[in-house]
């Protein structure tokens, strides 16, 4: 098999694809021949060496594959073979083959291709989570998504349309146009307008994320009583290419550690949870049952996705620049 690594901590020049053994399937799992691996932006803080749970380098990462099963282990069900699938897995999706419990590996529906496919697990357990399981988001509800450009942001206002929320998102100015054609009620330009200015006279009852600090912080005072922050990514740790602890230290200096204590919250009537994919994924049965309800919507015609690029295994790095610049519209996935 073919696979991306991270051969040292630093820039996307770092990455390289190498050769490997095909692996076997254990009892239990699945192997998937990998048609599209999904880029996330944990990868780029693992290879910028600000990801504590990533392997240690060199590495294999990914944490989304779509593809065909083309092995089974042993106590899995036989006619699982050639069964088209998209699956989360911890680490080596980077991968053009790929072993997974069988739980993990849900069925594609039909007219899902494997690029498009690839693109939907880790945002959508994060969206899914986020807004259904932590938020609990209701008709009417007002909420605010950073980076709502990105991979999460649009499948959030996929489930936010369908529960008919009102969608805020904060994106750069190129991207507004596309952002409202697609169904957000309201952008504000993170890059040149203060969006507690902006919200301050119209809260709103939730929060996603992704950024961390001082964003936590100012998100706190543009929340209803009853309000909820849901923190999923510390994106301000990261400001280029390659590691830097000033970011990371000035990042957490910045966070509003008195206002997130118990007795501020009980004080204010907020909530601040809290989402990791990580973690998340080692509770199979649960990202699964997460994961189905999602291409059952997808089934209905009630969520898209939009993949912004799609970039060969050998040109990775160019993956990796696209979102550090944050030129994303959606995802970006490898193929092989």
């Amino acid at each position: 098999m073919r696979q991306i690594w991270i051969s040292r901590i630093g820039d996307p020049s770092v990455l390289e694809v190498r050769e490997a053994p095909d692996p076997t399937p254990a009892a239990g799992q699945i192997r998937i021949a990998v048609e599209a691996s999904g880029v996330n932006f944990a990868d780029l803080m693992a290879r910028s060496g600000m990801y504590p749970d990533a392997p240690p380098v060199p590495c294999v990462v990914g944490y989304e594959v779509a593809g065909v099963i083309d092995a089974i282990g042993e106590g899995v069900d036989e006619s699982r073979m050639g069964e088209a699938v998209l699956a989360p897995v911890k680490f080596g999706g980077y991968s053009t083959s790929v072993c997974c419990d069988a739980i993990q590996a849900v069925r594609r529906p039909e007219g899902l291709g494997a690029v498009e496919a690839a693109s939907i697990p880790i945002v959508g357990l994060t969206a899914w989570m986020t807004l259904e399981k932590m938020g609990r988001i209701r008709e009417g509800d007002r909420v605010l998504v950073h980076s709502a450009g990105g991979g999460v942001g649009l499948m959030a206002l996929e489930l936010l349309k369908y529960r008919n929320c009102t969608a805020i998102g904060t994106a750069s100015k190129g991207k507004h146009e596309f952002l409202l054609e697609r169904g957000y009620d309201q952008l504000i330009d993170y890059r040149n307008d203060d969006f507690e200015a902006i919200l301050k006279d119209n809260k709103v009852d939730l929060i996603l994320d992704p950024i961390g600090g001082a964003s936590w912080a100012k998100g706190m005072r543009v929340l209803r009583m009853g309000g909820r922050i849901v923190c999923f990514g510390v994106s301000t740790m990261i400001t280029g290419n390659t590691r830097n602890v000033f970011s990371a230290i000035g990042m957490m200096i910045k966070v509003p550690w008195l206002k997130f204590n118990p007795m501020a919250l009980m004080n204010e009537n907020k909530g601040v949870m809290g989402v990791n994919l990580a973690y998340l994924t080692e509770d199979k049965a649960f990202a699964t049952s997460m994961l189905v309800e999602l291409m059952e919507r997808y089934s209905e015609g009630a969520i898209r996705t939009h993949v912004h690029a799609t970039v060969p295994f050998d040109n990775a790095p160019e993956a990796h620049r696209i979102l550090h610049d944050r030129e994303n519209l959606g995802k970006v996935v490898l193929v092989p």
